[in-house]
């Protein structure tokens, strides 16, 4: 039984959603999410139905909603997905919208992160000389290099910081969106709180960091 099929059973059985999503291990919005997509409904005896329950994504028949397309979906992932990807696919199913927005704002927060050592320049002497090809001839053999200068990979770096900060941005307003719009619990408004905190301070310590180098002299 999956567990949306268990938290299923708890609904029709009266538990609350706090309670479903503690017992189960899932968010509120999760259980709130499943309500909304299967049409869950505490009807009396709806527990006691007797063959697969009608939010089931497996089968269209008895008990399925009207215009239910989850089972030619999953057959289609079935056939043309490899394994790996049709469990991802399956996962993904299980989540609350927000939830999904929040991992794709921590996978992008954590690259703007890690970016920060990657794309690091030490100086203005800082240069990378790159090997770019190799030429043999009968009697010679050339090398050709690029040379990448420290403004240079400054001036990239802060065009894909700026782009990526840009990104990350507008996911924390859509987020914040979502918030207002009570589809979020007190735990994910919280992080959310404690991850623009972060962001801030980061964006604080890079102004201070950059410097202006004025080295032209005074002709008055």
């Amino acid at each position: 039984m999956t567990t949306q099929e268990k938290a299923y059973n708890d609904y029709v059985k009266g538990l609350k959603y706090k309670e479903i999503a503690k017992k189960h291990g899932v968010s509120v919005n999760t259980v709130k999410s499943w309500q909304r997509r299967y049409g869950w409904k505490r009807e009396k005896g709806a527990h006691k139905k007797t063959g697969a329950p009608f939010f089931n994504t497996n089968a269209v028949g008895a008990g399925a909603p009207p215009g239910n397309q989850n089972a030619v979906t999953h057959g289609l992932f079935a056939k043309y997905l490899p394994e790996e990807t049709r469990e991802l696919v399956e996962a993904f199913e299980q989540k609350a919208p927000i939830d999904i927005l929040w991992e794709n704002i921590c996978l992008k927060y954590a690259a703007i992160v890690r970016a920060q050592q990657i794309m690091f320049v030490q100086d203005k002497e800082d240069l990378t000389k790159v090997l770019k090809r190799t030429r043999n001839g009968d009697s010679s053999y050339e090398e050709e290099y690029e040379l990448q200068f420290a403004w240079d990979k400054q001036a990239e770096f802060l065009k894909a910081q700026s782009r990526a900060m840009g990104t990350l941005n507008n996911m924390i307003k859509q987020y914040d969106e979502m918030c207002r719009q009570g589809l979020a619990d007190e735990e994910q408004r919280l992080r959310i709180a404690k991850l623009k905190a972060e962001v801030a301070a980061m964006q604080d310590t890079e102004n201070e960091s950059v410097v202006i180098v004025d080295d032209v002299p005074d002709e008055g």
